[in-house]
């Protein structure tokens, strides 16, 4: 399962100026010709998050149930990460990429990446501090003073946002650097651990431990994740092809909602274990077999980072005038000085439900 946050974008400068020459070279769509005459979108290609685990559960019913297909795809290339797919919009490697708004957000502030965030699966911020009920059991950002916290060097400016949104010193909090595996919580060599509430929260708690968390989306620093996202230039001459892939992606979701949870964990395992089978780097070495208890529990939890009251009001991936302008205030704490224009355009999201208001029943 996912680790943790994707590193920060690092040298995106030439990426982006690549990009001016790149982006109109491919992924580009074919006009539909006469009435009744299917649109061939042809071949693109989508930068996932993280390995191919329950996270992209929605992808793989897509897929499963011929969605891209049916909206005029040719072939959609869903390749593995970790990666936040900033520099490979870029560099027009990839057309979309499922990514998460501290990166794309950090790529436009620091680099003025021509990035846009067109939807996101996940309405909810997914980190949190980790801790140990019997340990230092941290139910409150007050908590986190004067106590050791496990965290990560990429995540490192959105623990700042943490701190900075609750009025906490840095001075008061000893931060201990660790990687993304949660032992050093469970040996007690840290207080809290940074972690995902889909991931490692369950990695601790399937280990026999009760746990608290501190979940940073009810604590001052709500984001969206797992965001569909695009260079500008790509949206601007491809919005058909978007709202075609978008609608595909809503239907595949909506299996997630309506299909036993049994039922998704033997569809992850499957692609999992193609992954595996198909990893120059030896996917099962690094995170082993996959786990069926461990996925079915993640797509629960991560099903409550997805659908929320606004979702299901509004429709999956969309992002309310709110959500926007807290993730703003969010990336804003991290240091990250952006405007809402500046980081998201769901024009298309909005028109798909507007076309196609049957889409909004994705839940049972």
């Amino acid at each position: 399962m996912r680790l943790l946050s994707r590193p920060r974008v690092i040298g995106i400068a030439a990426a982006a100026a690549s990009a001016l020459l790149l982006a109109g070279c491919a992924g580009g769509e074919t006009p539909a010709g006469s009435e009744g005459e299917a649109v061939d979108h042809g071949e693109i290609s989508v930068q996932y998050s993280w390995i191919k685990n329950e996270e992209f559960a929605g992808e793989f019913y897509a897929y499963e149930n011929g969605y891209y297909d049916e909206a005029g795809f040719s072939e959609v290339i869903g390749i593995s990460g970790p990666d936040t797919g900033v520099a490979k919009l870029l560099s027009n490697t990839v057309q979309v990429a499922l990514s998460d708004a501290a990166s794309v957000g950090a790529a436009i502030a620091e680099e003025e990446a021509p990035l846009k965030i067109i939807g996101a699966t996940f309405q909810k911020n997914p980190f949190t501090i980790l801790s140990l009920a019997d340990g230092a059991n941290i139910q409150t950002p007050q908590d986190l003073v004067g106590k050791k916290i496990g965290v990560q060097d990429s995540n490192a400016s959105v623990f700042a946002a943490l701190l900075n949104a609750n009025d906490i010193d840095p001075a008061d909090v000893e931060v201990v650097p660790v990687d993304f595996n949660p032992t050093p919580v469970i040996n007690g060599e840290v207080d809290g651990f940074m972690a995902y509430l889909t991931n490692e929260a369950l990695t601790v708690e399937l280990a026999g431990y009760e746990t608290t968390n501190l979940a940073y989306a009810e604590n001052g620093v709500p984001y969206v994740a797992e965001t569909f996202t695009v260079t500008d230039q790509y949206l601007a001459e491809n919005a058909d092809l978007l709202k075609a892939f978008l609608v595909a992606e809503i239907k595949g979701w909506t299996h997630v909602f309506q299909e036993p949870v049994d039922d998704t964990v033997s569809l992850v395992e499957t692609y999992y274990n193609q992954a595996a089978e198909e990893s120059e780097e030896g996917l099962e070495a690094v995170f082993g077999a996959l786990d069926p208890a461990k996925t079915a529990a993640g797509i629960e939890a991560q099903n409550l980072l997805i659908s929320t009251e606004e979702t299901e009001a509004n429709g999956l991936f969309t992002i309310s005038d709110e959500l926007k302008e807290q993730t703003i205030a969010s990336l804003a704490g991290a240091g990250w000085d952006v405007s809402v224009d500046d980081l998201f355009d769901t024009t298309i999201i909005d028109e798909i439900y507007a076309e196609n208001p049957d889409l909004l029943d994705y839940l049972p």
